[in-house]
């Protein structure tokens, strides 16, 4: 079918009540480009005053109910053929109406959906559609809402290549070939018997032909038909993170008897082999690859939950030049722009369908239409996930209450064979939490364990999730909250008892790799208990890195590990803030108040700025050499660190501490080598010793002078790298820098422009923060200015913003050809100027 973008053209309003509109009250619709996303650009409210989708859950937005509508015209030609709309996403509860009749409907916010529209079409004239969205405290996380993906409008003859109906698999492949096998779905909406040829092309990268088949197929009318075929390429070049050699097949109809052709459809692909097993791990051709992953939210921090192909490619990259080989989509199927981002860059899926089965983790959630509508979301995401080679696994759930029921595993079993009679060539896992799946049970197995007893007398705080991405939701009994008091020795304690053991064994027996979060506990214990088992680490604490990275690297059946998060994302605010006790008063909450606004426990925070916590995983993985200094906030030197397992110590890369001279710092350095020496201004401040026995990391305590810090790492008495922080000095400059001095014009490319305050010597100026104004003239409107700052009620839509550790991000939309001219402008600095060619 022919596949035109459907972005252009729409309105959209807070949805009104029709009986209001008659009485009077006119909401007007105003102009937007999809993807849309309608709640990013709400007032955020704190408790209190309008309803949240979930409080801090939802950092701290409201719901509501979105309309969309759009005007389009379809040619007398198209009458008879067969026309479809194609949504990639909508959230959530999406109800559409062609010509104000109904059409169709998806409640799952994040599945693509077809519908058919062309029997509520009038050809040769103007049609409307209209696009409802609810979202209303049913999630864990930041949403969005409204037509936050991109949108198709499909055409096709009445034979045709069925929407996704082209699937590929590379079954048999050694030095010499690859077999390539590619099965094509024709459709025959006519009333006559129809034979077609089935010309298929397989190309490499440069376009050359590689391989080339032609099969005859009848189809008869209304009974869809698969046409089979073997391509056989020699001497292939194999899809892997370090070399993503991409291939795409042609697939062509051809109607011999008016020699025309009727229908094409092209998809890329990959050939390479997945194999597993308990002694070597996952293999990619052959080789063991660990899996160093980070877990992510869907939303583009600055951008709300709206999708574009460049934010997503650009997380991709940024996550991968971090060190990471992998990516957990949590906790919902991931974007089609994302995975094509991970084919083209090499970096392996773990797609996840769901967040909750039949029991909801909130009041409005989807396990309110789960078991309705959960055949045909498996369906949908193994479509479109089918031909991506980065895809090596697929996620049946995350922290499902009912794994540790019988009743819950057999669920399990119903999801994972839907998965497997969908796509049979690659694994399923399940991100159980074994804490989680034995809440109900919690107080006998206190009472068996004085280690539990003992933190149940803790002080509960007032917690809300049981993991990073979610964990608990309301009703669940108080001792969530006391638990949470260490939640990472707490839910080690749990995960590793005999009654999770014997709770969950069914719910891993239906997977071929038992996904765990936060248990690395049961690593080395089910090597004995389970020798068949394979397990992923599908979510745990950054702060536990190092050793649970010794555990992936000494155990064959352990393949990889996926922290909480890679990417710091809007919601569940404040569960990685740094936090301190005061004498007398009750440990901190899990979540922050109003307008906290992040969860704050990315290794890259929402503009796609490296933390600590990222240079410290690069080198735990064995990535980095030199070693990196991070300097924690001397204002909160001497207080009691109370922060939760998902939260980096209070530290930042900068010696820049104005008014703090002369008072005591604590610096750390983190480092692969035997020891680190530590200079200021070349006067040591001594040398301690670093590397894996000592958790890779170390400390000084000194007076905050300016000047340069330098650190210098030593392997056997010979310097293996060094590191260098120095103290911004001088009057203060604004610098504009794109990352990328051209795009192209269509819809989803972005330019990102680097807003940050230096000294005249480019050194970033972290305490020197004011408010910067931009504005923007040429082929391009402003999409997104915003800053990593955890805690403001400033908008992402405004055009000033105030700089956060010196740095502000601004995202922009090219409109057409030409060159956008940014120009942004602070107190007390030269203005600053941004040129960005659009190409077309």
């Amino acid at each position: 079918m022919i596949r035109t973008s459907f972005n252009d053209g729409w309105q959209t309003r807070p949805k009104v009540n029709p009986f209001a509109e008659l009485s009077g009250t006119k909401v007007p619709f105003r102009p937007v480009t999809l993807p849309h996303d309608a709640m990013i650009e709400r007032e955020r409210t704190a408790p209190g005053g309008e309803v949240t989708m979930d409080g801090g859950a939802g950092a701290y937005f409201p719901g509501g109910t979105y309309e969309y509508r759009k005007t389009f015209a379809v040619p007398e030609e198209h009458r008879g053929r067969r026309i479809l709309v194609e949504f990639e996403g909508v959230y959530r509860d999406a109800v559409v109406f062609i010509n104000g009749d109904y059409a169709g409907q998806r409640p799952y916010g994040y599945s693509q959906f077809l519908i058919d529209a062309d029997r509520f079409l009038r050809f040769g004239e103007d049609n409307e559609i209209r696009v409802e969205a609810r979202a209303h405290r049913d999630s864990r996380w930041y949403t969005g809402a409204g037509i936050y993906r991109d949108t198709w409008l499909l055409v096709g003859e009445v034979v045709r290549i069925a929407p996704y109906g082209v699937r590929v698999t590379t079954p048999d492949i050694d030095g010499e070939r690859a077999v390539v096998e590619v099965a094509t779905r024709v459709e025959n909406d006519s009333i006559a018997i129809r034979t077609v040829d089935v010309v298929t092309e397989v190309r490499d990268a440069g376009g050359s032909v590689v391989a080339t088949d032609l099969s005859k197929i009848t189809v008869l009318p209304g009974e869809p038909a698969t046409v089979r075929q073997r391509l056989y390429v020699r001497g292939p070049l194999l899809w892997s993170p370090d070399t993503p050699a991409l291939y795409t097949t042609t697939v062509a109809l051809k109607d011999t008897d008016v020699d025309a052709e009727v229908d094409a459809e092209a998809v890329t692909f990959g050939i390479r082999s997945l194999r597993l097993d308990p002694e070597h791990g996952l293999r990619i051709n052959g080789g063991t690859v660990k899996l160093r992953g980070a877990c992510v939210h869907h939303d583009n921090g600055v951008l709300g939950a709206a999708t574009f192909a460049r934010a997503e490619e650009r997380r991709v990259q940024l996550l991968k030049d971090a060190g990471f080989n992998a990516i957990r989509m949590s906790h919902n199927p991931m974007s089609k722009a994302m995975l094509d981002a991970c084919d083209r860059l090499g970096v392996l899926v773990v797609d996840e369908a769901f967040d909750v089965w039949t029991s909801g983790k909130s009041e409005f959630d989807y396990s309110l239409n789960f078991p309705e509508w959960w055949e045909r979301d498996i369906e949908a995401m193994v479509a479109k996930d089918f031909n991506h080679p980065s895809v090596i696994m697929y996620s049946i759930g995350n922290e499902i209450p009912e794994t540790g029921s019988p009743l819950g595993a057999a669920w399990g079993r119903r999801l994972a064979e839907k998965v497997r009679a969908s796509d049979d060539t690659r694994y399923v896992t399940n991100a159980v939490n074994g804490m989680l799946a034995v809440m109900s049970e919690l107080g006998k197995l206190r009472r068996q364990s004085p280690q539990l007893q003992a933190e149940q007398t803790a002080d509960p705080g007032e917690g809300e999730s049981t993991d990073g991405g979610g964990g608990g939701g309301a009703g669940e009994e108080k001792g969530i909250n006391t638990l949470m008091a260490d939640a990472g020795d707490m839910m080690n304690a749990i995960s590793a008892s005999g009654l999770v053991t014997e709770k969950t064994a069914e719910s891993f027996a239906v997977l071929d790799v038992a996904g765990m979060n936060y248990a690395e506990a049961r690593y080395a214990l089910d090597k004995d208990l389970f020798p068949h088992r394979i397990i992923l680490g599908t979510e745990t604490f950054p702060t536990r890195i190092d050793g649970n990275w010794r555990l992936v690297e000494q155990h064959g059946h352990v393949i990889g590990d996926f922290t909480w998060t890679g990417w710091d994302y809007l919601g569940e605010a404040g569960i990685g803030r740094p936090q301190y006790l005061t004498p007398g008063a009750p440990r901190p909450a899990h979540t922050a108040p109003y307008p906290y606004l992040v969860a704050g426990c990315g290794d890259l925070d929402i503009t796609g700025y490296r933390r600590p916590a990222s240079y410290y995983r690069e080198i735990v993985f064995g990535l980095r050499t030199e070693p990196y200094i991070a300097v924690r906030r001397p204002e909160h030197h001497g207080r009691t660190y109370a922060g939760t397992p998902w939260a980096w110590s209070d530290s930042i890369d900068s010696w820049t501490w104005p008014g703090f001279e002369g008072r005591p710092v604590t610096i750390e350095v983190y480092g692969d080598a035997d020891e680190v020496e530590l200079l200021l201004d070349g006067r040591s401040l001594g040398r301690r010793p670093v590397g894996p026995d000592h958790r890779f990391r170390t400390e000084f305590d000194t007076t905050y002078e300016p000047g340069e810090l330098l650190a210098v790492t030593h392997r056997a008495g010979t310097e293996t790298g060094r590191h260098t922080l120095r103290t911004a000095t001088g009057p203060v400059r604004l610098r504009a820098e794109p990352d990328r001095p051209s795009v192209t014009a269509n819809g989803g490319d972005l330019a990102y422009v680097d807003l940050a305050l230096t000294d005249p010597d480019g050194t970033l100026h972290t305490a020197a923060d004011r408010p910067v104004t931009v504005e923007v003239s040429g082929p391009g409107v402003l999409l997104g200015f915003g800053s990593a700052d955890p805690a403001t009620e400033e908008r992402f839509d405004a055009t000033e913003r105030r700089t956060y550790e010196g740095r502000a991000l601004v995202v922009l939309r090219p409109t057409g050809p030409g060159k956008i001219h940014l120009i942004a402008t602070a107190p007390d600095c030269a203005p600053a100027e941004a040129l960005v060619t659009v190409e077309e």
